[in-house]
């Protein structure tokens, strides 16, 4: 879960800061700081959305290579399942909360002037 969490993290910041200047322009042209945490927050509610929706079949669907690591637990048990999704769902949007809170910080003047 660390591991994920430090992934997402990075991929967040770093789309953040390939906006770093589009940011900047809306800032400059009198966005609120709220619209930008949902705009940088959007993205991470997509990412959450494409992820679940590819990785729960995918999990189901590999579940027979998995159950002899198993210890305690069916292959498809439904409680650990949800679980480890909503546990992958608040870690990603934490990792994507973080950038988004520092995106509405961003000083037009700086941005514009980025690269």
């Amino acid at each position: 879960m660390l591991l994920a969490a430090i992934g997402l993290y990075g991929v967040m910041a770093h789309a953040v800061t390939r906006r770093y200047r589009e940011i900047g322009i809306r800032m400059a042209l009198g966005a609120k700081s709220g619209s930008v945490l949902w705009l940088v927050l959007r993205d991470t509610a997509l990412m959450i959305g494409i992820g679940a929706c590819i990785g729960l079949p995918a999990a189901l669907a590999l579940t027979r290579l998995v159950s002899s690591f198993l210890y305690g637990l069916t292959p498809q048990d439904p409680l650990s399942i949800v679980l480890a999704t909503l546990g992958l769902i608040v870690v990603t949007a934490v990792a994507g909360y973080i950038p988004a809170r520092r995106a509405t910080h961003v000083d037009p003047m700086i941005a514009l002037r980025y690269e």
